[in-house]
């Protein structure tokens, strides 16, 4: 929690496709308690189940606050595939939850918004750059190379290719 930055210019370790998946809640309404906590306590018991479990392919995640209202969490996943499989497994909680939410979405539409979206990002269509930080975000889950690793400028970062390829 309390990680020591690495010195200097750090980049994310990635190589091939990247799949993220942003996922949040908006309370609309903060009197509709009943209607948007259930929400709010779903996703850390997805992530729980998931981290108890590697091989369903979360990599990592960050929890992140864009105001009082909005909530969202930044997943990495192993692939595209997995998390379609984790999204419509019926012994998992996502099942579940997902299907309380469409039973409730009349009644809670009001008091709490849902989103998210997904990216498949291919090789060369993503880079990174860490000043001073501990790993985060993508770094984190890949692990963290020296700048020169991969380029000074982010278009030679861009331009990184894998020898898997």
């Amino acid at each position: 929690m309390f990680a020591k930055p690495i010195p200097g210019r750090t980049t994310a370790a990635a190589e091939g496709e990247v799949v993220v998946l942003l996922i949040g809640m908006r309370i609309n309404h903060f009197w509709g308690v009943h209607h948007w906590l259930p929400v709010l306590v779903a996703m850390p018991r997805m992530l729980r189940e998931l981290s108890k479990d590697k091989s369903r392919g979360l990599l990592g995640c960050t929890l992140l606050s864009g105001s009082p209202r909005t909530y969202y969490v930044v997943q990495y996943w192993e692939s595209k595939e997995k998390l379609y499989a984790y999204a419509s497994a019926p012994d998992m909680f996502h099942r579940k939850a997902w299907a309380m939410m469409n039973r409730k979405e009349k009644k809670s539409r009001q008091h709490v918004g849902l989103w998210h979206e997904t990216y498949i990002v291919p090789e060369g269509g993503y880079e990174s750059i860490y000043a001073d930080m501990p790993a985060y975000g993508l770094a984190a889950v890949t692990g963290v190379l020296p700048i020169e690793g991969r380029g000074r400028r982010a278009a030679d970062r861009l331009a990184h290719r894998s020898s898997a390829k």
